[in-house]
């Protein structure tokens, strides 16, 4: 049986750091400091102190300021220069083309943000589907809630699964569901539950027979 191959996006599929993460998190930050009525300073801080705790900003204001979702993230997920933004590695479609099985994202972004990302990438059609925090309920990785309803959804056997991420919190909620781990990371160690670390997507292919 072949695999099924489950990417995240921001991070794994291309590098957000540079240009995407900045405006994501400017963009946050004045959300809060809109409907918080707070500085800049202070909506930063809370900002973070959600992410660190729940895993994404948006459940900490879900939860303390029953803050609407779907407006939460059109708002914080608007990019009029997103071509511009985003940073294409040409071989990346070479790369997943070479992996035999399904491949679908599983990304804590809302899915037209996804979509968008994966166009201008020039994969888009190389995936079979794309589960975005509005599929999982807004229950962000690495709540297992979205991993259950990812499996549910698309169907899948966690065994045959391989997860790629830049986030090695997320990979161990995918490995206590019995899937296959691949961490992106350029850090020398890794965690026991990582079963391949790599610097890039692109080395998946020659990796195969530990993953398959």
């Amino acid at each position: 049986m072949k695999p099924v191959w489950v990417f995240d996006l921001d991070n794994t599929l291309h590098n957000a750091t540079p240009h995407i993460f900045p405006h994501i998190n400017r963009s946050m930050t004045a959300y809060l400091q809109q409907y918080l009525k707070l500085d800049e300073a202070a909506a930063s801080a809370l900002r973070v102190h959600y992410w660190q705790r729940y895993g994404a900003t948006l459940s900490g204001m879900m939860r303390h300021h029953a803050t609407d979702p779907a407006h939460f993230l059109w708002h914080t997920h608007q990019f009029p220069q997103l071509p511009q933004m985003v940073l294409r590695e040409p071989r990346l479609r070479h790369a997943l083309k070479k992996l035999p099985g399904r491949k679908l994202v599983f990304s804590n972004a809302p899915l037209h943000y996804a979509r968008a990302v994966l166009e201008l990438l020039r994969v888009e059609d190389l995936f079979d589907g794309v589960f975005a925090i509005e599929h999982t309920r807004y229950r962000p990785k690495p709540q297992l809630a979205g991993f259950v309803r990812l499996l549910r959804k698309y169907r899948l056997n966690p065994a045959r699964c391989v997860m790629v991420e830049d986030s090695a919190e997320n990979l161990l909620a995918a490995k206590r569901l019995g899937m296959k781990t691949v961490w992106v990371d350029t850090t020398s160690r890794s965690p026991a539950y990582v079963d391949v670390k790599i610097r890039g997507v692109m080395e998946l292919p020659r990796l195969l027979s530990r993953l398959t």
